[in-house]
């Protein structure tokens, strides 16, 4: 797997995958790092707090917690109000408006 391009990926839930937690420790030892990927690579992981969450990713990434709100409504709102989607530009600057707000509204529901 070469990461040279500008791309990203974004792997949900992890918590519930925890056999194949040693293998992306793996992949991100191996290949992400040393790699030196494209500066604008991401890899946005999710997970409840596990025991199984390899520690060299977490030491080598950035963490971010976020509390939601409580009801459908109210995290809907709160998502959609915050930067950088009240930016115009960045709402409205997409060359597949379709495909962006669907896969916005995916992220945040």
């Amino acid at each position: 797997m070469r990461l040279s391009r500008d791309l990203g990926v974004i792997l949900q839930n992890c918590h519930l995958a925890t056999s194949w937690m040693p293998t992306l420790e793996k992949i991100c030892e191996e290949q992400v790092v040393p790699d030196h990927p494209h500066p604008m690579f991401r890899m946005w992981l999710t997970s409840y707090p596990s025991d199984t969450f390899p520690v060299a990713i977490l030491q080598n990434g950035i963490k971010m917690t976020n509390e939601p709100p409580k009801g459908l409504r109210a995290n809907l709102l709160r998502s959609y109000l915050n930067d950088p989607i009240t930016n115009s530009d960045f709402y409205e600057g997409c060359k597949k408006p379709n495909d962006w707000f669907r896969l916005l509204f995916s992220l945040c529901f």
